[in-house]
Parts: C-alpha cells; structure tokens; sequence
C-alpha cells in the first residue's frame, strides 16, 4: 500500500477569480482570534457578575465553560467531516455565525442560564481551528506544512497580541463592551470569507458524508489507525488537557493570587501572544532546521513541565512574564506536532483529521473546566499570595511529564530513527 504521506498534494481550489492560498486563510483566522481574544480577560469578570462568592463565582465558570467544551466535542468531528464533503469554506462560515451570537448573546445577557445556553450552541458550531488547518493541509505539500501550520500559529498569536489587550482596556470600561466588539468582527469575518475567502478543496478530493466517521468515537478510532500515530494520541490528549486546564485558570489564578484585573491579565496574555508569533512566525523553521519535529515536540514538552511548575510557585506578578520569555521551545511543540498528524493523513481525510484531533481537545475541553476550576473551588478562599494556589500549574506540569513521556516512547520505538527526516 503507498504511504499517503508521500502521494498528498497541495490542491487549491478558485473561488471568484482567487486560488486559495496562505493568505486569505491567515486574514480569516486572525480575525476569528482577535474577536475569540478579545473576551478572555472578561468572560470570567462577567461571568462573576451572577455569583456572590469566590466560591460561587468558580462554579458558575465552571458551567459556562464546560457546555461550551461537551458542545464542541460532539460539534467537532461532524463539522470537520462535513468539511471533507462539501468544503471548507461553509462550515468556516458556520464557525463565525456561531461565534458572532455566542459574543452578541453573551454581551445582553441577564442570567447565568443564558451564558451556558449560548456557549453550548457556539460549541456545536464551532470547528474553526480544525477546519483551518485542514484549509492549510489542502493547499500545502507534506514537506512543508511543518513551516505552515507555524504561520497559522503567528496568526493565532498575533490574534493573542492584539484582542487580549483590546479586551482587558475595553472591559475596564465595561465588561459588556468586548464582547459588543468581538460579536462585531466575528460578522466581519463572516462577510469576508462570504465574499472574499475561496475556497481550498476541490470536487474531486472530496468524500461523502458518513456519521459512523463523524461521531466522535469513530473519528478518534480512526486518528489512532493513521500510520505513525498510534500513542501520539495520548500526547495530544495529554498536552492539550493541560493547556485548557491552564487556560481556565490563568484568570481565576492571577486574580486570587496576584489581585490581577481585566486589563493586566490582558497584558498578560499579550505577552504570550508576542511570544507566539515570535516563536512560530520567525524562530520556527530555524528550529526546524537544527531539529526534526520529532525532537522538537520532546523538547518543547520538557520546557512546559518547567514552565508549569513555575508559574504555579510564582510569587510576583513579573514572574508570569519572566516564565512566558523562558518557554521558547513550548511554543513550538504543538505546531510540530500537528504538522505529523497532518502528514499521516490523505487529502481527503484531511478535515475528519482534524475535526478527530479538534473533537480529541474538546474531550479535554470538558474535563478541563472540571479540574482546573475544582483545584481553584479548592484555593480559592486562600489568602493572596498563597503557593497552594497554583495547584492547578503543579497538575498541569504532571500532565506535560506524562505527555512527554508517552511521546519519548513513541518515538524511540519507531523501527527506522534515521526516517526521522529534518524539515526543510
């Protein structure tokens, strides 16, 4: 049987005169990320509005982030194969309908039951990340995607500099305003991948529609079957818990640790999206040419096992920055490791790949509130300052170690170490 791997290629597709190309997906995703920014800082500001007590407070997190995470892991696989028939460029524009009335809805609403109600909608509708991908897989030969998928990533971080700031300076206004501003730009991307976005995937790589591939179950049983990933499963699961457990913290953890704000936890989070760009924009494929992706994603999980540790203990605010600055190699992991799934895939599974990995971190999306807000339910009536309050960067450290472990032991076992090609 041939190796898909070596038989993909690039395709594209003319929408109104344009071939799909780098850039038209670049502009799409960094409007969804600005807009998806631009509420991190405030979502639990506001969401606190509808509780009494830090405790309480937790809880109500806790709810609106989990129906948008069990939402999004049934939503997933079916957008992505959905994809797969009839094209990218609808389910993206399913993607920013969902996102413009979840941050409308949210914005006007009076009661906590709304925000848990949208967020399940949004999370049904909402497979923008892994659609995106596959758009880049479509046009990109196997070879290159490493360096690709490191400018979507830029674009993600670029979106990470500019809506968290954005948002943290508008919620110190009003908590209401970003997200006014979000469902705004979430209608702007609408209209521009309406008219403007072409589209990547021809007729004649597309595939039919099959719920037994669609649900989620089906679709990870056939991610682990992809040849060259087998326990990079657990990987992904792994890493991914722990970045979504440190995304539903980093708010709670500043706020009752350091007393941080909307505006200085959106200066926060605009560091890490510096560094983002930084790292996947400019430093990755030098990366690339000193390491193979291999080794890349072993390095950049060791360095997240340091940087989690550390952030939890942090005793200054300055500290979190200092962190971020350190973690050179983490930032580059992820991209590394979606460029091997991405090549293990034909193109015509390309969307049910990563609708399969996207479902994969919505799994882990449901689990994280849960834990990451239960160890907080647990810190959160602690005096500021206290070391037990990073307790939930100490379990994300442990899920990074385990994450690299299983990742050492797939790979040492490959049969043929020296197939472990650089990317160019």
């Amino acid at each position: 049987m041939t190796d898909p791997v070596h038989t993909t290629e690039p395709v594209t597709q003319q929408h109104g005169g344009r071939k799909a190309a780098m850039s038209f997906i670049l502009v799409a995703v960094l409007i969804d990320m600005i807009s998806i920014g631009l509420i991190i800082p405030v979502l639990p500001p506001l969401v606190g509005t509808f509780a009494s007590t830090p405790t309480e407070h937790t809880l109500a997190y806790l709810a609106v982030t989990f129906a948008f995470g069990i939402a999004n892991f049934f939503g997933s696989p079916i957008l992505g194969a959905l994809s797969d028939r009839y094209g990218r460029r609808p389910v993206l524009l399913i993607g920013f309908s969902g996102l413009a009335i979840s941050f409308l809805v949210t914005a006007s609403a009076t009661a906590l039951w709304m925000l848990v109600a949208v967020r399940l909608l949004s999370g049904a509708m909402q497979a923008n990340a892994a659609v995106a991908n596959a758009y880049v897989a479509d046009i990109t030969a196997p070879e290159e995607r490493a360096k690709r998928f490191g400018m979507l990533g830029a674009a993600f971080g670029m979106g990470f500099i500019l809506g968290p700031v954005m948002g943290g300076l508008l919620g110190d206004i009003d908590l209401h305003l970003p997200f006014y501003v979000a469902g705004g730009l979430a209608l702007v991307n609408w209209v521009y991948g309406f008219f403007v976005l072409p589209e990547s995937l021809p007729p004649e790589h597309r595939r039919p529609f099959e719920w037994k591939s669609a649900n989620p179950v089906g679709a990870l049983k056939k991610l682990t079957a992809l040849k060259g990933v087998g326990s990079l499963v657990f990987v992904i699961a792994l890493s991914g818990l722990a970045q979504l457990v440190l995304q539903t913290s980093w708010v709670l953890y500043t706020g009752f640790k350091f007393g941080w704000g909307p505006k200085d936890n959106g200066l926060s989070l605009f560091a890490v999206g510096v560094m983002s760009v930084l790292v996947q924009g400019f430093l990755l494929p030098r990366l690339l040419k000193l390491f193979t992706a291999q080794r890349l994603v072993v390095l950049g999980l060791a360095s997240s096992v340091i940087t989690n540790f550390v952030w939890g203990a942090a005793t200054a605010g300055w500290m979190m920055y200092a962190v971020i600055m350190f973690n050179v190699l983490g930032f580059a992991a992820t991209t590394a490791m979606q460029s091997l799934i991405s090549n293990a895939a034909d193109a015509k599974t390309q969307g049910q790949t990563m609708g399969a990995v996207s479902s994969l971190n919505s799994v882990m999306a449901v689990l994280a509130p849960v834990l990451g807000t239960g160890l907080m339910y647990f810190v959160a009536e602690l005096p500021r300052g206290d070391w037990r309050i990073g307790a939930p960067f100490y379990f994300c450290a442990l899920l990074q170690a385990l994450s690299l472990f299983f990742a050492w032991r797939h790979f040492s076992r490959q049969a043929d170490p020296a197939s472990l090609a650089r990317v160019s």
